[in-house]
């Protein structure tokens, strides 16, 4: 079916900027306006962006929900390859490649998120698939591939999307099966020896069943090598594909199917070295995407998941949805944590996981009245075991294994309801109520001698520093209440206050030698969140402005802490935490002229510890920390500034956009240390050709511009320092391990495309 040619509208990509430009933005459009033509008299103002943050379509003006969106032909414009891309443009969000793989997902939203993929610990920000929760970050970095929109949800979403959404929720949903012919193919190549192919396509098999799928592979170059082995590091070597079927079985009833899965067999990641060797004296790289390693690089994440959403159409009113789902993951990966070849602190680590859940849902809708409800269960079970092999030790090596099993069952009841009182104003109440209950086995030994996962080495029983189970259960109601108020057609603002709850856990490193009270479950964390907030559209629709104040208080907050210990590294999950943030968002979006569009993001989060009781492994002492500790991954300030200009002639439409991206300065860790990093901005632009008759594009992509160094995450596992920073003595394993990995340096990139 031919497509429709490529039309230029306002995209509400959100960047940033600062505050005195976003208000001074009116006064600027209306300059440019004045020096150029008069707009045209059918200028329609911004588009209508819809969401379905509260389980029903609604224009994101209208939901009292910080909501950020972004459809496939925004990420298009950009060249977003994944999700991780959008952090640039999302107030107080955080995505991000996590440490050792391309696969593995570190996500927080507001101060809020888990950065540790161990098996058994929850994630704070929820990642859902069209309404399926991925429950492990493993595979969680989702490629853009046949999609339709992605949407942000900042502050805790208990009610509607359950447990872990303490943050919030990312929900990517894929393109709709309408039963047209479609088909579209798209080749990229570009610097590092970029090389990707995705095609994609549907077709109707009868009048009432429809097919389509989609298929991706994903290569580059490594920016780097190991230097010692020659081997790639930062490389990609990707599969990702989809299959889904539509039957409509009748006027009132529909069933869709899906089934996905994904292959990363890139490299393991190697660590930059921030500090000289005191095993082998070696100084730190001149490139940060150079390193050694003392293992092989072999790495595996692999994903896949079925799903059937059957949707029925009761009556005018009364609608009924049924999702059924399964999904599991296996990861394989081996990490060289001090990076210097001589072997100081080497692990493998093999994780696997499967879940499957069931959703039932309810929804009603009549004059004034909506509602959402149902009933949501999960069912799913990690494993995993990692060696912490310390070679150096000893004379023979020491290599502690870590493994277990965690198995959690979920059982929730929600609903929402939301009244329109007067044509102005409405309001929504609503709550869940979560059963959590989870049991787990623990093994934790201590082997002289090397011994690897595949049992190569030769290594003798020292001791079992754990070896117990544990269960246990939780119930938690979290309720939510908003009020919103039109103050015109163009102006509404809102207040809410929403209750967030993480599932609680065992820490799955325990060692009960070191500390006993490891193996007793820790609790789940709970946020009050409360929120004020405005949208407006104004200057003829020309300018859209949506901003918002947030306050949260947490309480029992889950910080999960590794220490260097002589025997290994010393693990706890802390229910110790009591703390604060608040800070505010704003974004804005400005059609300047009917040919160039502005856009403007900025968050601020201020986040305190207001105590923390730590129990410190060394001394074995609890104290309050809460003086040091600082939240990790959570800048105070983000801004985007950018802009996007259209032209039209004889040989189709060309789109000029550029972003500039700031993120002041990151902590790594909950402990200031020499990986965190201070402020940076990125630089990007694309250009991007449509053909007239709308079939072909052509793209051209140029992310940070100014090849800025930026480290996103790293190992702190450093030696002993006096206080003018010197070394005092050997770190774990003989080394002083800090270092470091990094997002990506300058890219080109070309994309050509067909379609019909």
């Amino acid at each position: 079916m031919s497509q429709p040619k490529h039309t230029q509208t306002f995209r509400h990509s959100l960047v940033a900027m600062a505050i005195a430009s976003v208000v001074a933005m009116p006064a600027v459009a209306q300059e440019a306006n004045a020096d150029n033509a008069q707009a045209s008299d059918d200028y329609k103002g911004l588009e209508r962006i819809e969401v379905t943050a509260r389980r029903r379509t609604e224009s994101i003006q209208e939901v009292p929900v910080s909501v950020s969106s972004f459809s496939a032909g925004d990420l298009a414009e950009i060249g977003a390859e994944d999700i991780t891309e959008l952090q640039q443009r999302i107030p107080n969000t955080t995505l991000q490649v996590s440490r050792g793989t391309n696969s593995t997902l570190t996500a927080y939203i507001r101060g809020v998120g888990q950065q540790d993929p161990l098996w058994g610990f929850e994630p704070g920000v929820g990642i859902y698939i069209d309404d399926v929760y991925i429950a492990r970050p493993q595979g969680a970095v989702l490629e853009v591939l046949d999609l339709e929109r992605i949407e942000v949800l900042r502050g805790p979403q208990g009610t509607l999307y359950g447990k872990n959404t303490i943050g919030g929720a990312l929900k990517y949903v894929t393109k709709e099966l309408t039963g047209y012919d479609e088909f579209s193919v798209q080749g990229t190549v570009g610097t590092y020896g970029q090389k990707d192919l995705k095609v994609s396509g549907q077709t109707a098999l009868s009048d009432s069943f429809f097919v389509g799928g989609a298929l991706a592979t994903l290569n580059r170059d490594g920016f780097g090598e190991f230097v010692n082995t020659g081997d790639e590091n930062y490389n990609k070597e990707l599969m990702t594909g989809r299959v889904s079927a539509k039957w409509l079985v009748s006027d009132d009833v529909s069933a869709k199917f899906m089934y996905d899965k994904t292959k990363d067999d890139s490299n393991s990641k190697g660590g930059y070295r921030l500090t000289s060797s005191q095993l082998t004296g070696q100084e730190p790289y001149q490139s940060v995407y150079d390193s050694n390693t003392a293992m092989p690089v072999d790495n595996l994440v692999e994903t896949e998941g079925y799903s059937l959403t059957i949707d029925w159409d009761i009556n005018e009113n009364w609608a009924f949805k049924s999702v059924t789902a399964a999904r599991e993951g296996y990861t394989m990966t081996n990490i060289d944590f001090d990076s210097t070849g001589a072997g100081a602190l080497l692990v493998p680590a093999d994780y696997e996981d499967e879940q499957t859940t069931q959703e039932f849902q309810l929804s009603y809708a009549k004059d004034r009245t909506t509602f959402v409800g149902g009933v949501y269960y999960y069912d799913g079970e990690a494993c995993g075991i990692f060696g912490t092999v310390l070679p150096q030790l000893l004379g023979v090596g020491l290599t502690i294994d870590n493994g277990g099993c965690v198995d959690t069952k979920s059982t929730a009841l929600y609903g929402q309801i939301n009244y329109d009182m007067t044509d102005n104003f409405s309001f929504t109440v609503g709550g869940r109520y979560t059963e959590d209950e989870k049991s787990a086995n623990v093994l934790r030994q201590t082997f002289l001698g090397v011994k690897f996962l595949d049992r190569s080495g030769s290594a003798t029983l020292l001791s079992t520093n754990s070896d117990f189970s544990a269960e246990e259960k939780w119930t938690h109601f979290s309720p939510h209440a908003s009020m919103r108020y039109r103050i015109t057609d163009d102006t509404m603002v809102y207040g809410s206050y929403s209750n967030g709850f993480k599932s609680g856990g065992v820490d799955m490193r325990a060692d009960a030698t070191l500390n006993p009270d490891a193996v007793i479950p820790y609790d789940p964390e709970i946020v009050d969140t409360y929120e004020a907030g405005i949208k407006t559209e104004f200057w003829d629709d020309r300018i859209r402005l949506n901003a918002a104040w947030f306050l949260s208080n947490y309480s029992d907050m889950q910080v999960t802490v590794q220490r260097a210990v002589p025997a290994g590294v010393a693990s706890q999950v802390l229910n110790a935490a009591e703390a604060t943030v608040y800070g505010f968002e704003i974004e804005a979006v400005a059609a300047v002229t009917d040919s160039l569009n502005v856009t403007a993001m900025m968050g601020n989060v201020n986040a305190a510890f207001d105590s923390v009781r730590f129990f410190d492994p060394v001394a074995q002492e609890t104290t309050d920390v809460s003086d040091i500790w600082s939240f990790a991954n959570t800048p105070e300030l983000v801004a985007n500034l950018g802009f996007n200009q259209s032209l039209e002639n004889e040989y189709g439409q060309w789109v000029w956009s550029g972003n500039m991206a700031y993120r002041s300065e990151t902590q790594i860790f909950e402990v200031p240390s020499m990986l965190d990093m201070g402020g940076y901005s990125l630089f990007n632009t694309s250009l991007m050709w449509y053909s007239n008759d709308g079939n072909w594009s052509a793209g051209l992509h140029v992310k940070n511009i100014g090849n800025k160094v930026y480290r996103l995450a790293g190992y702190n596992f450093a030696a002993p320092r006096d206080a003018n920073g010197n070394r005092t003595g050997p770190g774990l394993g003989g080394e002083d391990t800090i270092v470091g990995y990094y997002g990506d340096p300058r890219t080109v990139s070309l994309t050509v495309g067909y379609r019909f």
